[in-house]
């Protein structure tokens, strides 16, 4: 079976109704990712449960990546206004449930279910931007998009923090509720885009085999060099089951009637390209996003608070770039150029933020960051315009579940490589600048999860921790240009195509 797309037929107003429905829907998804740090220790004072409490997170992130390509699927079969609407409804319903949970196993399955809906909250939104969108105009749109992510990078801790202070943490779940409930109003309005549609065959096996080879390898990530020993027999016999269900997943859709990641999107260049685009993106994006809040508060003495805060420039002027970029491609009607200089000024911004060190102070580092930032914001929302504008109408779900599947698989690598980076610096330096004076515990790890807990320290320990972090920075951001310039590389491969003044492709699609 394959689906018949038919085009929207949509006005201005009426788009941008739903366009306001759309952002508010990829906000609750975003917000999740940043309102949660600030509630996690008052979560485990409450629920207890402190060495199960990872998995709040954790659950969510692989719930998310797992069903992300599921719901691309199934929405370019059934279309996306009800599978949009579903997600919303899940999502919700997950927030609810968590919101009342009354111990930490119960939050953990009703993370789950919230997480499975959070998995096809940006997927659904953004390939409904191209449904109603033109690529050629997309771009007017990429600025507020970009926006979203900004807000909730902003507004998430202090949002927490809020609740946690002066009302209940369970407030962080039900804030969702009508924020959700207006973005499912709004989208009431969202035009259907399937029509003429015959058998429809779901591959469920293939949907199975690939939410558990992602959910196995991203658990690598997650427990390499925290639960377990990289080189451990359980991580690598979980590499190794990861590895065997990837290579079950591509068998089945070798032979599936209609497989939920088709094999021959690998052979169009475009795709590839935005694939390990959005991957090294992300990639790099996670060395800045991550670590310079631990150089704030460990080498310049920030709070975590005001950490989070030093961040917003990057983030704003990452918008900055993106609502530029946006602007010209709508007159030009060309893109490449922008990932490419977006990849060399964000190998710049890394390379300098490698420079940092414990008397740079704070006024260097934010620098550095906006011209990461400014790189960064050319990248990633241009490069789903392009698959966007490639792929056939039928298939603008899985192409776009699939970049934000890589941009996913990125993050979570990142934390890991630059995690493991990190904490062998710091392995090598603490000795160094503290010798005999190295406290007992003070480790990477600990480092990392507990920053707040330095400061209890004498000066002169907090003084030789906090070049010990810049120092293990500087292999950090050292290790992440590399990648940025290896994104500049690949995205020269890309092949420019017009950009379509219509919402989609006008092939013929029929069975």
């Amino acid at each position: 079976m394959t689906a018949t797309m038919a085009r929207p037929e949509t006005d201005r107003s009426n788009t941008l109704v739903v366009f306001a429905g759309l952002l508010l829907a990829m906000f609750i998804s975003a917000l999740d990712q940043t309102i949660m740090a600030t509630a996690l220790p008052t979560i485990a004072g409450d629920l207890g449960g402190l060495s199960q409490l990872t998995w709040v997170v954790t659950v969510y992130v692989l719930a998310a990546a797992a069903t992300t390509p599921v719901w691309g699927k199934l929405s370019d079969q059934f279309g996306r206004k009800g599978l949009l609407q579903a997600a919303i409804a899940t999502f919700l319903v997950g927030s609810v449930l968590s919101g009342i949970a009354t111990s930490i196993g119960e939050l953990i399955a009703f993370r789950a279910l919230q997480g499975i809906g959070g998995g096809g909250l940006m997927t659904l939104a953004m390939a409904t931007v191209g449904d109603i969108v033109s690529p050629r105009e997309r771009g007017r749109y990429q600025g507020y998009i970009q926006s979203v992510f900004v807000l909730a990078s902003v507004a998430g801790p202090l949002l927490g923090g809020v609740f946690v202070d002066h009302l209940s943490w369970r407030w962080v779940f039900y804030l969702n509720v009508p924020i959700g409930a207006v973005a499912l109003t709004l989208l009431r309005q969202q035009p259907a885009v399937v029509a003429h549609r015959r058998e429809a065959r779901i591959d469920v096996l293939g949907a199975g085999l690939l939410a558990a080879a992602i959910s196995a390898g991203m658990l690598v990530t997650v427990w390499g060099g925290d639960r377990y020993a990289w080189g451990s027999p359980e991580l690598l016999g979980l590499a190794a089951v990861a590895l065997a269900l990837l290579g079950a997943f591509v068998w089945q859709e070798h032979r599936a009637a209609e497989p939920v990641l088709p094999l021959r999107l690998f052979r169009d260049r475009v795709f590839v390209v935005v694939g390990i685009g959005a991957f090294l993106a992300t990639l790099s994006l996670f060395a800045a996003i991550v670590f310079m809040p631990l150089f704030f508060q460990l080498v310049t003495g920030a709070t975590a608070t005001t950490s989070g805060l030093l961040i917003i420039p990057m983030l704003l002027t990452s918008t900055i770039s993106t609502i530029a970029s946006g602007r010209i491609m709508a007159r030009t009607g060309r893109y490449k150029i922008f990932p490419v200089i977006g990849f060399a000024i964000m190998c710049l911004g890394l390379a300098l933020l490698s420079t940092v060190d414990a008397s740079s102070g704070r006024g260097p580092a934010i620098a550095y960051l906006c011209v990461f930032g400014l790189g960064f914001g050319s990248v990633t929302q241009v490069l789903v315009v392009a698959i966007q504008n490639t792929v056939d109408r039928r298939e603008i779900g899985t192409a776009t579940a699939s970049v934000n599947l890589f941009r996913a698989i990125g993050g979570s690598l990142g934390v890991a490589v630059y995690g493991a980076v990190f904490a062998g610096g710091m392995r090598h330096w603490l000795p160094r600048r503290l010798g005999d004076h190295l406290p007992a515990g003070v480790d990477a790890h600990g480092i990392q999860t507990s920053p707040d807990h330095i400061r209890a320290l004498p000066a002169g320990v907090q003084h030789g921790i906090a070049q010990s972090v810049a120092d293990a920075l500087h292999l950090v951001f050292l290790t992440a240009a590399p990648v940025a310039a290896a994104g500049f590389l690949v995205v020269l491969y890309l092949r420019e195509r017009p950009l379509r003044r219509d919402s989609a492709p006008s092939r013929k699609e029929s069975s």
